[in-house]
């Protein structure tokens, strides 16, 4: 992960700010919440798929 720089002068809130739009570039959250749970490579295969299907059919219209 990138360093997070917290200026001397900054707010709590903004620190926080930072923090969560970094974490938010980085992916942190949601590769956590993917790895929560044991996804068999059938379900990833699946999911990986209907996720294609979703992105052509927005490209369609």
């Amino acid at each position: 992960m990138t360093e997070i720089i917290v200026h001397p002068g900054d707010s709590f809130e903004v620190a926080l700010k930072r923090f969560n739009r970094k974490v938010q570039e980085a992916g942190i959250l949601s590769e956590a919440r993917r790895r929560r749970h044991y996804e068999s490579p059938q379900a990833r295969r699946k999911r990986k798929a209907e996720a294609q299907r979703r992105k052509r059919r927005r490209y369609v219209r």
